[in-house]
């Protein structure tokens, strides 16, 4: 299954209004962000254990580890979840600025070093977690 079908199935998975919320958010993104590198990541780690909530990522990052190792991981991420819908903004060096520059006006949620959750899309400004996604690019 190639990474498109491998979205397109989990996007549809969902029922209605999430699934509605998280197309419109994967369209926003590609818009933003039109030849990115696609992935999708299953939640599974390589012994195949749920680690975490399957994520669909957009562009590229080079992750960086205290021992001096680097892999590639996406730029942008979006994940479903129990409560409502998290967007991943990976790369921040300052872990206040996410929440500094856009908390206040975002709407309702929880804006984190590198997350903005939210229950529904008509729960936040959708022109700020733009500037938001922009601001990391």
């Amino acid at each position: 299954m190639t990474v498109q079908e491998q979205i397109e199935e989990y996007i549809t998975s969902y029922k209605e209004p999430k699934r509605n919320d998280l197309e419109n958010l994967h369209q926003i993104i590609l818009a933003l962000m039109p030849k990115c590198k696609l992935w999708f990541f299953d939640g599974k780690n390589d012994e195949n254990k749920t680690v975490s909530n399957p994520n669909i990522g957009y562009g590229l990052h080079i992750m960086k580890y205290a021992d001096g190792k680097t892999r590639d991981f996406y730029k942008i991420g979006l994940s479903a979840n129990t409560t409502g819908i998290s967007v991943y903004i990976m790369g921040i060096e300052d872990k206040k600025y996410l929440a500094h520059t856009f908390g206040e006006r975002i709407g309702k949620a929880s804006v984190t070093s590198y997350c903005i959750k939210f229950k529904k899309l008509d729960d936040i400004n959708i022109e700020v977690l733009k500037e938001a996604i922009q601001a990391a690019l």
